[in-house]
């Protein structure tokens, strides 16, 4: 398996990981500079020469994994390939040197659009710029037809299209641990379906919801009366979501503010 094959493994699968290339060589070594390993909690692919080099790299790559951290910096390492130097994992004689690079591959955030009418696809023309895995999730099959997705076709970020014509609070369980869900759908009663049924799911991240104040007052009694929850849950749910500051109602100043509020969000929780 090639190593962008394996980085792709990794992503899928919504596993952190560490991508490690030789920098950098001076005389004789095991590998070129360029040769890659990618490093998993269990598993490895390719390889940077084996002996002491390989070894310590995926120690610290594990150290790297099991650390958790979103924002973590990559790392380089320095050998000396020669019998005058104690090594963790045995002596390399080959008697040059060698910079290995450890690059983090964290998971990345995981963000859901319920609603892909005006405001939502301007959102997710603008997200579809980041580093995200975006899923998009609506009733109506004339708003995920590939034609008006075309604005997408650029996108960085992988985006995962849900047609759910009839519950479309069935997806929140098929989401990634973590996942923020923004809520923004043409239906009231299919928003406060959705309220309801995310306050009910664990696994997700935070709940945004679009509207007004006297929408939240209703759906903050209906979910407290009808759905039974109390006061600390429903406080889950975010509403009104953007900045405060921004204040027009053009669909794209929505999704600009909508999309900062969310990113600001993102840096809070790196921190």
């Amino acid at each position: 398996m090639t190593w962008v094959a394996a980085v792709a493994r990794l992503r899928a699968r919504r596993e952190s990981g560490v991508l490690v290339t030789v920098a950098t060589v001076r005389g004789h070594a095991p590998r070129d500079a360029g040769a890659k390993l990618v490093v998993g909690q269990t598993e490895t692919w390719g390889s940077i020469g084996g002996g002491n080099v390989e070894a310590v790299a995926i120690d610290r790559a594990r150290e790297m994994i099991a650390a958790s951290n979103p924002e973590q910096e990559p790392e380089l390492i320095d050998f000396a390939l020669n019998d005058k130097v104690t090594n963790q994992h045995g002596v390399q004689c080959c008697g040059g040197t060698v910079s290995v690079l450890l690059e983090p591959l964290p998971v990345v955030r995981a963000v859901a659009i319920f609603g892909v009418g005006h405001v939502g696809l301007e959102l997710a023309r603008i997200l579809a710029r980041q580093n995200l895995d975006l899923h998009l999730i609506d009733t109506r099959s004339a708003i995920l037809t590939e034609e008006r997705l075309d604005v997408l076709a650029d996108a960085v970020a992988q985006v995962h299209v849900h047609y759910t014509p009839l519950l479309p609070e069935e997806v929140l369980e098929e989401l990634p641990r973590g996942t923020h869900i923004l809520i923004m759908t043409h239906d009231h009663a299919e928003d406060a379906a959705l309220c309801d049924a995310a306050l009910r799911t664990n696994h997700l991240g935070s709940i945004g919801l679009i509207g007004s104040a006297a929408k939240w007052v209703r759906f903050r009694k209906r979910l407290a009366t009808e759905g039974g929850h109390d006061e600390a849950t429903i406080d889950r749910i975010k509403t009104p979501i953007g900045l405060a500051d921004i204040t027009g109602k053009e669909p794209a100043t929505i999704a600009v503010s909508v999309a900062a509020d969310l990113l600001r969000a993102f840096e809070t929780e790196g921190n």
